[in-house]
């Protein structure tokens, strides 16, 4: 560490996933850090864990959870030799228990702090220069400059605005809002069917909404392998989901109540009308505020930051982590292992990240999940690949829980059997692309899995299954 007096080793700009975990590592390297994040509760107490916990993936998830046993009962229950009866929504209570998951994830981050010494300071933050940041806390009139040998930049990123569709707070309404909400709207738009809008989809689809989404690409979900993509638009549409391509939003307009969307695809002009629309269009990195002009930081025209293999900035000494970069997807995961990274690397640590095998997900109903390359990308540069497919409707697992739905595709170099890609669509995909991730991490081969035991009965035999038709060996696909 440099020889010159400063108030930090580190400061940590952000205590989303990636800035509490880079502070915490900083911290067990003995580094003396400070997190500083502007997020505060109702009662001016600070809110750690970032939008991912607070307004984000955890709440979506869990409310998820809840709407999927609400279905159930509802829909399923019969199959399974049960019957109730008087079945009611309680979405405040649905709420409470949402909201009580995040305050126990809040605390739970806020304890890791102070078992870590890691010093949290609740306040809006600038960098000014590699060793200065100007904060100003609430009610403070005046700002204050604290000093640090190193900075990790971790201020995330927040829903992208449309100006086609302004947020009124009431009608028309962002995706933080649209996880808060008091009661199910009858009818529910959203602009975006890409991973959020489609999990916003399915929570409230199946708490009892008619919900249409209205996606500008003229392809449904093409991050996606085009087998899983287009098995994922019929079982949505089989559940109701009125998915429409090629729309793209001209106007919307709030009135008495309502909202009136007009938009237009290849057939012309249409419109719509809703109780509420949701804007989930991508977001967008959290720079605005977060760096002065001063600073001299070379950002790209959207406003994330350049860095380097390293997660190094422009400016010396200055990192920049999760999503404020374009180093890799904007995924949680993905941001803390550049957290731990970027602290290790102050230290002289370097283990490298492996952005190829980053899995990811979108949870919905069913899950989709996937690592790797997805066919069409493999056949565009002409690599020589094997593919196989297994539905879960030939699982055991997935015939005792009802959920056969879906499939695990996997894609291997042909010469070599190197794994080069899964892609799951199916119950439980979020925990079974964990053993592929690992299987490539390490350079599987097909056979290398093949050769795996696994427990019977239990969906991860699907993985197992794909491996061994890759050589005509599977036992249990229906013919």
């Amino acid at each position: 560490m440099s020889t010159t007096e400063y108030d930090y080793d580190v400061i940590v700009i952000g205590a989303g996933p990636a800035g509490y975990f880079a502070a915490v590592r900083c911290a067990q390297l003995g580094l003396k850090t400070a997190c500083i994040d502007k997020k505060v509760g109702s009662q001016s107490e600070q809110i750690l864990g970032g939008a991912y916990v607070n307004a984000g993936c955890i709440s979506a998830i869990a409310l998820l959870e809840s709407s999927k046993l609400f279905k159930q009962f509802n829909i399923n229950a019969a199959d399974h030799g049960i019957t109730a009866t008087g079945l009611k929504l309680d979405l405040s209570r649905m709420q409470q228990r949402k909201e009580s998951i995040i305050s126990s994830l809040n605390q739970q981050i806020a304890q890791i702090f102070i078992d870590n010494q890691v010093e949290s300071i609740s306040a809006e933050a600038t960098l000014i220069n590699p060793h200065r940041i100007e904060i100003t806390k609430q009610g403070d009139s005046l700002p204050q400059v604290i000093t640090a040998d190193k900075v990790i930049l971790a201020a995330g990123s927040s829903s992208t605005e449309l100006a086609i569709a302004k947020i009124d707070n009431h009608s028309i309404i962002n995706t933080k809002q649209a996880l808060s909400l008091e009661k199910v709207p009858k009818k529910l738009g959203i602009i975006g069917a890409g991973a959020i809008g489609l999990e916003l989809a399915c929570i409230w689809k199946n708490l009892g909404s008619e919900v249409i989404l209205l996606e500008a690409q003229n392809s449904f979900m093409t991050i996606a392998d085009q087998d899983i993509s287009t098995e994922a638009l019929s079982l949505f549409q089989q559940q109701g989901l009125d998915i429409r391509i090629g729309a793209r939003v001209i106007s919307t307009e709030s009135k008495d109540k309502q909202v009136f969307v007009t938009y237009e695809d290849s057939q012309g002009t249409h419109h719509c009308q809703f109780d509420q629309l949701i804007v989930a269009s991508g977001r967008k990195p959290n720079t605005e505020t977060l760096i002065a002009g001063s600073a001299d930081l070379l950002l790209d025209e959207e406003g994330f930051v350049h860095v380097d293999e390293n997660c190094c900035t422009t400016l010396p000494g200055v990192y920049a982590i999760g999503d404020l970069t374009l180093s890799g997807p904007m995924l949680a995961h993905k941001g803390i292992e550049e957290g731990i990274f970027a602290a290790e690397h102050i230290t002289g640590q370097h283990s490298p990240i492996n952005y190829h095998t980053i899995p990811n997900v979108i949870y919905t109903q069913p899950e989709i999940a996937w690592v790797g390359q997805t066919e069409q990308a493999l056949r565009a540069i002409g690599e020589p690949i094997k593919v196989s497919q297994f539905p879960f409707n030939s699982n055991s697992r997935a015939k005792i829980t009802g959920q056969t739905e879906g499939r695990v595709k996997m894609i291997i170099h042909a010469e070599t059997e190197v794994i080069l890609g899964v892609h799951i669509i199916g119950p439980a995909a979020s925990e079974l692309i964990a053993e592929a991730v690992l299987a490539m991490e390490f350079s599987a081969t097909a056979e290398d899995l093949a050769r795996t035991i696994h427990a019977h009965p239990t969906y991860s035999e699907s993985l197992h299954e794909c491996a061994l038709s890759l050589n005509s060996r599977s036992l249990h696909v229906s013919i």
